[in-house]
Order: structure tokens, then C-alpha cells, then sequence
């Protein structure tokens, strides 16, 4: 898979069988998440003329891969929970000014928009 001008080798979950010797499809997408939200946070800090010293985000995601593996078809394909932790070092924001850095970033934040109210996919086969 191409980003940008950076190559990333995907390869199985060692849950499903892959060596995991390197990042699943999953790893990809919670990456993304975290990726997305740190820029996004950055450029709206910036826009807001919030001094900050650093802001990182991490994003951790829950899987049972018994639904994958279609185990039990009482669990879910997927992810069950995402957590995103923001780590802003901004001394000098106010509390008002990180409350609206929170939710302009939840808004235009394009993954987490995209995973809170996902889009329908279409798929064609050749």
C-alpha cells in the first residue's frame, strides 16, 4: 500500500495466522486514526493561535477475532472499541480554549469522521 511517498508492507494478523513481523490491515487503519487526529489537532491549534509544546496522539484499538475468524457469528467483524489519548503539552491554553480545540479537531478530523459516520462502500469485482 502507498501513502504519500512512504511504502508499508501489510501482512496478516499473527491472530489469524500472519507472522507478524510487520503491520496488519488494522495497525494500518488505528495509524491513520492517529496520524489524521495529531495533524488535525496541530493545524487547528495553529489556526487558533494556541501555543503548544508538543501534541502526540495515540490510538489503541479492541479486536475479538473470533468473529473474523468466524468462530462465533455472535461477535463482530472488527474492531469493538478505538480509544484516541491526546497528549497536548499547551501551558498557556485556556480551558475554554482546549474544549474548542477538542471538538474542532473530532470535526474535521477526516479518519475519525469517516469511521463516526462511515460511508457506504461499494465494491466491484473484475
Amino acid at each position: 500500500m502507498e501513502v504519500g511517498q512512504k511504502i508499508f508492507e501489510a501482512q496478516a494478523h499473527s491472530g489469524v495466522g500472519g507472522p507478524g513481523t510487520a503491520a496488519c490491515s488494522g495497525d494500518l487503519l488505528l495509524g491513520a486514526l492517529a496520524a489524521c487526529a495529531q495533524l488535525t489537532c496541530q493545524l487547528v491549534a495553529t489556526a487558533m493561535k494556541i501555543p503548544f509544546e508538543h501534541i502526540r496522539v495515540e490510538v489503541e484499538g479492541e479486536m475479538d477475532l473470533s468473529g473474523t475468524l468466524g468462530i462465533s457469528k455472535e461477535v463482530p467483524v472488527g474492531f469493538q472499541d478505538i480509544h484516541a489519548r491526546f497528549d497536548i503539552k499547551a501551558p498557556d491554553a485556556t480551558p475554554d480554549q482546549l474544549a474548542t480545540l477538542k471538538e474542532k479537531t473530532e470535526q474535521y478530523c477526516v479518519v475519525m469522521q469517516t469511521l463516526m459516520n462511515p460511508p457506504q462502500i461499494r465494491t466491484t469485482w473484475g
